[in-house]
């Protein structure tokens, strides 16, 4: 029987956030009072809006962290060991599967994680989407798609939600991730597995101190089906003027389905932000989350921050537009986005951690 399949974007309704809790364990452990500090004001950022779903090593912690005021919507915690707190990059995507008795299902995909091409360690962050699967937190009749023969990141890719997927060649296309696979093979199994039409591979454009090889989720995202915002660099003594105009002009070629240009949003590059060793960081205000009703946006307290706010509260005027301190998770080479996944409506079985 045919089905369609299609990957959920980021702005359909939402049952809950998923964000994993650092811990003494992680690269955090050096500065483990300010990044607990900033997932603290990202976790009520969330709880503003929807449910929020946290896996930690030491639950009742979080809760004590976390309960210092009456929360709006619910905390779930859940005991579960990581090596890192990127879940963006390794729990599962979210697919709506339709028959052709146009009965729709949900369905969650997982891919094989190996950190960013086997660059730290990811034994435990590997087993998240099957644990989390297991572990009945979705809904009974949730199917599961096992893609663990490509690997793969959350990050990596952008839906419009009808049909057209957004990647970057450098991750797709990384050696060490999927290597002995041609470029044609990789494209066709990726758009089958999330039931894509189209899948447009950007050439360009890449920051530095990304660790990722360039996800699309730190320069190029999309606000709705026409609509995508970008990071673009003014400056033409930054290191990244070239290739980030390059992205630029590439974008601008895409097309819609429709065949309609899309319209473009371009938010400003953060000015250079370096860590101890004086390497550059990936400062990115694309790494933004929607959640119900919100979009909440990283910020750094750089003088960039309000230009990037406003731009994005002009695209989407029916999204409240919430700034989130990032700065600390920059330390460690990705910002909001990549430390959530969201979960759409009628995913997840919240009853399951009620009882």
């Amino acid at each position: 029987m045919a089905h369609h399949v299609t990957l959920i974007p980021e702005w359909a309704e939402q049952d809950l956030v998923l964000i994993t809790w650092p811990n003494a364990t992680m690269d955090w452990a050096y500065m483990l009072p300010e990044i607990e500090s900033c997932y603290i004001e990202l976790a009520h950022a969330i709880l503003e809006w929807e449910d929020l779903l946290v896996l930690a090593r030491d639950p009742e912690r979080v809760r004590t962290l976390l309960m210092t005021k009456p929360l709006r919507h619910e905390l779930f915690v859940m005991e579960m060991d990581t090596n890192d707190t990127w879940c963006r990059d390794y729990a599962p995507l979210s697919l709506s599967v339709r028959d052709e008795a146009g009965t729709e299902r949900p369905m969650i995909v997982d891919f094989t994680f190996n950190a960013w091409g086997l660059k730290f360690p990811a034994h435990k962050d590997n087993l998240v989407s099957r644990a989390l699967f297991l572990s009945r937190s979705f809904i009974a009749e949730m199917g599961y798609t096992n893609a663990l023969s490509l690997t793969f990141e959350g990050g990596g890719i952008e839906s419009d939600g009808q049909g057209t997927l957004l990647t970057t060649a450098s991750v797709l296309f990384e050696p060490n991730r999927n290597a002995g696979l041609s470029e044609e093979a990789l494209q066709g199994y990726l758009r089958e597995v999330l039931g894509a039409d189209r899948l447009i591979v950007l050439e360009h454009g890449a920051l530095e101190g990304d660790d990722t090889d360039g996800h699309i989720d730190t320069l190029a995202r999309f606000l709705s089906p026409t609509q995508i915002a970008y990071v673009g660099c003014t400056d033409g003594n930054d290191p990244h003027y070239q290739a980030l105009g390059r992205m630029r002009g590439e974008l601008e070629e895409l097309r819609t389905a429709e065949g309609e240009p899309y319209e473009l949003i371009e938010l400003p590059l953060p000015p250079a932000i370096y860590d101890e060793e004086g390497e550059r960081l990936p400062a990115t205000y694309a790494n933004f989350l929607f959640v119900n009703g919100a979009l909440l946006v990283p910020i750094y307290n750089v003088e960039t921050d309000e230009l990037a706010l406003e731009t994005l509260r002009q695209a989407l005027p029916d999204r409240t537009i919430v700034p989130v301190y990032c700065r600390p998770l920059v330390k460690q080479h990705g910002s909001l986005h990549c430390a959530t996944m969201q979960f759409p409506r009628g995913f997840m079985n919240k009853g399951k951690w009620r009882e």
